[in-house]
């Protein structure tokens, strides 16, 4: 009995240890731990990746063997942030950036127009192409909340106003056309919000209690429709969550991440997966988030997309590709470097002076919060149009202690602390 016990012990090892991660070498790396944001598979030869920061969509026939750079910011003229990138078939795909600028391309990413919406979103921060005719997108992580869809392949756009269910948005996913998944957070935490009538009304199927966090990033298991992932995005001293239903989002079960700024997630199977964010690579959990494994491959993730059960990409510092063979490569990771940003005078008395040196076109969300991670005031809103260093001055009327300036930007967050 103690034979065969140790027999299936070692099958048991065996079958969770067949995948590995790698980077793809034949795409270029990001500079100064910029990211790509996102990474799109029609088949597992078929693929296009989307790089943030310095605005560029690669695409791959071979499975990633090679990749091809079809359009950058030299080619358009101007500073993008590319976001998202999703296809309804070969030929028809769509690309959305944080920069007011939505686009669509007929011939595969050959050539890329302008789609006109209004009114006009001021970011696209999640994609989903459902069906042979039916696009939806989502935004903005900055806010306003709002869902734009099509279903004539992206002919003509409906505006959906969701200020009454969200603050702001950043994932979309349908199952078919008209039932599907929004997630984002609004005025107490992180929610999950579900339609079954093509967005016309939406219920709340997941609420968190944290003030300022994000369910980022969702997945439904293609082998198991019932069983969803969420990955909510916090920031410290709160711990990220990875959250899972396994009745289809009615009840959820939720277990702590690897990281407080958590954005990517992908499971195999029910128990079998991955999380990374801004400051992590892929951390591998089997036994459903209980436990956490550094596997030391991979930077700054956003985003897991299985092509099917044995077949995955993911994007970061780079592409990077779930594979059954142990892959060595030289390929440097490259941690994220944030933004400078001086406060002063710290610590403060009346007036709290913050400045900001951003490196393109940006946004910036900056909120206060209690050194307990508790949500006190939204400080500002703010669109940058170009590489700059800005100045913010506050009031600041509140009790002596430490609290942290928390800034959400295109490309991450980060807090500095703050004492009176």
């Amino acid at each position: 009995m103690r034979t065969i016990y140790l027999l299936l012990l070692l099958a048991t090892n065996v079958m969770f240890a067949q995948y590995t991660w790698a980077p793809q070498a034949s795409i270029a790396a990001n500079l100064n731990g910029q990211r790509f944001d996102d990474v799109f598979f029609l088949n597992e030869n078929l693929g296009w990746a989307a790089n943030g920061y310095y605005a560029a969509v690669y695409k791959t026939t071979d499975g990633g063997a090679t990749w091809n750079l079809q359009l950058n910011n030299t080619m358009l003229g101007s500073h993008h942030y590319f976001r998202n990138i999703e296809f309804l078939d070969e030929n028809i795909g769509f690309l959305g950036t944080l920069n007011g600028e939505f686009y669509k391309t007929l011939d595969g990413g050959a050539t890329w127009n302008l789609v006109t919406i209004s009114p006009n979103p001021p970011a696209i921060c999640g994609l989903d192409c459902v069906g042979t005719s039916t696009i939806y997108g989502c935004g903005a992580y900055f806010s306003p909340a709002y869902i734009i869809k099509s279903t004539d392949s992206g002919v003509t756009w409906q505006f959906i106003d969701m200020s009454a269910y969200a603050n702001a948005l950043v994932e979309v996913l349908f199952i078919d056309e008209t039932t599907g998944f929004a997630s984002g957070n609004d005025a107490t935490g992180s929610i999950i919000l579900k339609t079954t009538d093509g967005g016309a009304t939406w219920n709340t199927i997941f609420h968190g209690d944290v003030q300022g966090d994000y369910v980022w990033k969702l997945q439904i298991l293609s082998s198991n429709p019932n069983v969803m992932f969420g990955a909510v995005e916090s920031l410290a001293p709160h711990t990220g969550k990875l959250i899972q239903s396994t009745d289809a989002g009615v009840s959820w079960v939720t277990k702590d991440a690897p990281e407080a700024e958590i954005q990517a997630v992908g499971f195999t199977d029910a128990n079998h997966g991955w999380m990374g964010g801004h400051d992590t690579g892929f951390y591998e959990t089997f036994d459903a988030g209980t436990t956490w494994t550094n596997t030391t491959v991979g930077s700054n993730l956003n985003r897991i997309f299985f092509v099917n059960d044995n077949v995955a990409y993911a994007c970061g510092t780079t592409i990077y590709k779930m594979t059954t063979t142990m892959a060595t490569s030289n390929f440097q990771e490259l941690a994220r470097v944030p933004l400078k940003v001086v406060v002063s005078p710290n610590p403060v008395k009346d007036k709290l002076n913050v400045e900001v040196e951003f490196k393109g076109t940006d946004h910036l969300l900056m909120e206060l919060y209690s050194v307990t991670g508790q949500f006190i005031k939204q400080l500002k809103l703010d669109a940058v149009d170009d590489a700059c260093t800005k100045k913010y001055s506050f009031d600041f009327p509140y009790s002596n202690g430490a609290y942290y300036i928390n800034l959400h930007t295109n490309t991450g967050r980060q807090s500095v602390k703050v004492i009176k």
